[in-house]
């Protein structure tokens, strides 16, 4: 198996020896391939992750998920506080039910949602944490 460089050669010839971007040994080294290679996620699952994601790429959700790590809220209040409709904000909830981010719960008319568990908040919780890191230099 031979694995290629996803850079240009001559690039890594203009830079100082210690910013290359190659190894000085022969690659790939095929034990440490082979053990990678067993450590890769299957590519359904990956597939299922790249949705997940992809999901949490739109600044509303993220708004609405920031609101439900707080506490439970119906969508009447999260549509008053995002200054957003209540059929978009369902169809937001609808999206996040979907992928099992949210849960709910009908009382009477209202509708109450909330995070579905401790993944869902402690991965909104890390992704802030390492948004409001200083970059180091």
């Amino acid at each position: 198996m031979t694995i290629k460089p996803a850079f240009n050669e001559k690039q890594n010839e203009l830079l100082p020896n210690s910013e290359k971007l190659t190894c000085d040994f022969p690659c790939p080294i095929d034990d440490e391939v082979n053990y990678l290679q067993k450590q890769i996620i299957l590519t359904e699952k990956a597939q299922r992750m790249a949705e997940f994601f992809s999901l949490l790429g739109d600044a509303n959700r993220l708004r609405i998920l920031s609101m439900l790590a707080v506490k439970e809220l119906c969508v009447c209040d999260l549509a008053a506080a995002l200054e957003m409709s209540e059929s978009a904000v369902s169809h937001q909830m609808r999206v996040l039910r979907s992928m099992r981010l949210v849960s709910y719960r009908k009382q009477g008319r209202n509708v109450f949602y909330r995070l579905q568990d401790h993944h869902v908040l402690e991965l909104y919780q890390a992704v802030a944490e390492h948004l409001d890191e200083k970059e180091e230099s």
